[in-house]
């Protein structure tokens, strides 16, 4: 089980551009945890102590999520998104920092990367999502998560049944989790994913610089198969592939995701 006894800080903290929701644990080289859509910080609620016995460890709400402000509907995408967090390390005086991003949350850190190299130590993507002009051109209209509210609450079970199949048999604790997530962030449960789908990830790849690893839990149906494909566009990443991974990795296996992260930063950390 994981180590609960560490202490975990909530607190929100004013930004320029919105109030930012954070849990922090541990001491150290800063980490940055990035939640995927439409979760929060609580997806990364039994790792985070895991990580924070080795490193001073930020699990941010993205903005408009979990307890996050939101940013006007217009300015909902990964690069806003990306310059939220930039503005959350600079209210907390972080000048340098390992982003740690999973599904969405990969892709706001790619984008930190690219946009400001200098300020990224090095790079952990779980899941990361490889959006190129194909898959924009294939945008569905209606995505996962976007289910219309209904007077007799039938939209909770449609949301629940269409997460139920990347999520592990049996397991309503997890989903429970997501639903709570899913409420909260409203429109952002769907705009999110959009958001990653409108994402121009091929020509900000190239840019990243910083050591990376790329993880790969193998039962998930949407990043699994395309991680080789992120990997290969950013020079010199590793990718370790996770066996019976899916969608919830980092609250499905927070032992795995963690190990898997520190195994890769205590390398990185000490050239």
């Amino acid at each position: 089980m994981p180590n609960t006894s560490m202490q975990i800080k909530r607190r929100f903290v004013p930004t320029k551009r919105a109030r930012i929701h954070v849990a922090i644990a541990g001491q150290g080289e800063p980490l940055l945890l990035l939640h995927q859509t439409p979760r929060s910080w609580d997806e990364f609620r039994d790792a985070l102590p895991l990580l924070g016995q080795h490193y001073h460890v930020i699990a941010m709400d993205t903005v408009g999520f979990g307890d996050s402000d939101a940013l006007p509907a217009d300015e909902d995408s990964i690069e806003s998104w990306a310059a939220c967090a930039f503005d959350l390390l600079d209210a907390l005086g972080v000048t340098q920092v390992v982003p740690v991003g999973h599904h969405t949350g990969a892709a706001i850190a790619i984008e930190m990367a690219a946009a400001c190299p200098e300020r990224v130590r090095a790079l952990v993507l779980s899941a990361p999502p490889f959006v190129d002009a194909a898959r924009r051109a294939a945008a569905p209209k209606k995505v996962i998560d976007e289910a219309s509210a209904d007077s007799d609450g039938s939209h909770l079970l449609e949301l629940w049944r269409m997460r139920q199949p990347y999520y592990p048999a049996g397991d309503a604790e997890l989903l429970e989790r997501f639903m709570i997530d899913a409420l909260k962030a409203g429109r952002l449960a769907a705009e999110g994913h959009r958001a990653v789908g409108r994402y121009v990830m091929e020509t900000r790849l190239p840019l990243v610089t910083c050591p990376t690893l790329v993880i790969a839990p193998t039962a998930d149906p949407h990043a699994h198969p395309v991680a080789g494909k992120v990997t290969a566009a950013i020079a010199g990443a590793e990718l370790v592939e996770i066996p019976g991974g899916m969608v919830p990795f980092p609250d499905q296996m927070p032992e795995v995701f963690a190990a898997t992260t520190l195994g890769f930063l205590d390398r990185i950390m000490r050239r």
